[in-house]
């Protein structure tokens, strides 16, 4: 099966889903119908009603455009101190896993993070809630086909506070901790890895069996910056104006070492655009750059 790419307007998140909105997720389908993509990835924040006709007209849209969507964005804070607030947040993400169905049929993967890294949080407390409210999704999971991906994140645009297993150490612990490999998986983003101070070579092989979906930018830093002048006292990297978005495949990730890693593991999932940062253009620019590495590395899927 060949690699299949995505979209997702990561330059049109607050337009689309802030507090005062200028744009709706259709005026997003409707500019997106001429890029070279195969679906179009959508976030929950994107939808104003979880109302059965309204969530079908988004369907038809991204159909008529010619589109599939594989995947869909979401970013449950399973880490919240209070109780009810976790709750809310499980009944939320198994929600959206009824809505990914619904929008990208079986198969789609429904993105999961940890939450927050609220001050005085532990490691230890931390992952046991997370575990607890990812195990008590899968049985939702298996019942409508769709697969929960476990990002390597930084930090959701609305959280206050950065991703509990942002750093390579939490994520993998919290990986191990949950067995399920049918319903269950990571959604990859080497930009992520960059921002957390971590080698996105290095977890790549270590995750690359468990790879189930993956978002793919490209971060680039002003000049006269470092990775080391980044760094912050607790080792991770902020979203320093001197680390920047552009065009795919012309900054700090190494893609040819990540397309090689997925193609030894035989990797058949989605590759999910997350770019636009300054214009369509540079969309446009990187999406012909991931089809060509598709075409290097996995020649008889092309």
């Amino acid at each position: 099966m060949p690699i299949r790419l995505s979209a997702f307007p990561k330059c049109y998140l607050d337009a689309i889903a802030g507090e005062k909105p200028t744009m709706t997720v259709f005026d997003w389908i409707a500019m997106a119908r001429d890029l070279d993509a195969d679906g179009l990835e959508m976030y929950d924040g994107f939808f104003t009603s979880l109302d059965p006709a309204y969530l079908d007209s988004i369907g038809e849209a991204i159909s008529s455009a010619g589109f599939d969507m594989p995947m869909l964005c979401c970013s449950p804070d399973f880490t919240n101190p209070d109780a009810d607030a976790r709750r809310r947040a499980v009944d939320r993400e198994a929600a959206m896993i009824a809505v990914t169905r619904r929008l990208g049929g079986p198969g789609a993967v429904c993105r999961v993070l940890s939450g927050q890294r609220y001050p005085g949080l532990s490691r230890e407390q931390g992952l046991h809630w997370v575990v607890e409210c990812i195990e008590s999704l899968l049985p939702v999971a298996r019942e409508h086909g769709i697969i929960l991906g476990l990002e390597n994140h930084y930090k959701d645009g609305f959280w206050r506070y950065p991703e509990f297993a942002q750093k390579k150490d939490v994520f993998l612990e919290l990986l191990a901790l949950i067995n399920d490999t049918e319903n269950f998986g990571v959604q990859y983003d080497p930009s992520n890895a960059l921002v957390a101070g971590d080698d996105p070579i290095e977890l790549l092989e270590i995750v690359a069996p468990r790879v189930v979906s993956m978002h793919a930018s490209d971060r680039y830093l002003v000049p006269g910056a470092s990775l080391d002048d980044l760094r912050q006292a607790d080792g991770t990297l902020g979203y320093s104006p001197n680390l920047r978005h552009g065009v795919t495949g012309q900054g700090l990730n190494d893609y040819h070492e990540i397309f090689r890693i997925l193609a030894a593991h035989k990797y058949n999932g989605w590759i999910s655009l997350e770019d636009g940062m300054n214009g369509m253009d540079e969309m446009v620019a990187s999406l012909a750059f991931l089809r060509r590495m598709s075409a290097q590395y996995f020649p008889e899927a092309n």
